[in-house]
């Protein structure tokens, strides 16, 4: 059963699933789509599960579940990772390489409007962009490790310094 996110328990568990390029907005629109329509009928030992996903900045799927109603299961987590292979399948996308970090550069325009941009770094690249000056501690990476909802919200989005990146620098 696919819900708001604010319906969901704070200690939701979550998987996020990063693509190395940014989609447009035709792939995100159709992705959300499938997604809500996966997560809308996705059962743990026939018992519906309490949903939520998104795509979040053109970049990162995300599949949360609410375990106080149900738990997610060994097959029922399976059956989550082959909907994401199908998803890379049918759109040529790239979700489980976990050797990218992502970077969000903060902007404004002249008005004040976040016009923020994320891009990708090798890990083995983070030692070389610090040097020169490319990002520094203070960069904001994207903590794809979280686990619930609440380290989603509050720690997905961290200055480097704080984030286990840091070991790569």
């Amino acid at each position: 059963m696919f819900l708001d996110l604010i319906a969901l328990d704070n200690h939701s568990k979550v998987w996020i699933y990063q693509s190395k390029d940014q989609m447009d907005d035709d792939t995100v629109r159709s992705v959300n789509a499938d997604l809500r329509d996966f997560l809308n009928y996705w059962t743990s030992h026939n018992r519906q599960l309490y949903t939520y996903g998104n795509i979040f900045h053109h970049r990162f799927v995300t599949i949360f579940v609410d375990e106080t109603h149900a738990d997610a299961s060994g097959c029922s987590i399976d059956k989550s990772v082959h909907f994401i292979e199908s998803l890379e399948m049918k759109y040529g996308l790239s979700l489980f390489d976990r050797e990218n970090v992502a970077i969000m550069e903060k902007q404004f325009d002249e008005e004040g409007e976040d016009i923020s941009t994320i891009y990708t770094l090798p890990l083995s690249g983070l030692k070389d962009a610090l040097k020169e000056g490319r990002i520094n501690e203070q960069t904001l990476v994207f903590n794809n490790l979280v686990k619930t909802k609440e380290e989603f919200l509050k720690k997905w989005i961290v200055p480097l310094h704080q984030s286990w990146h840091k070991r790569f620098i």
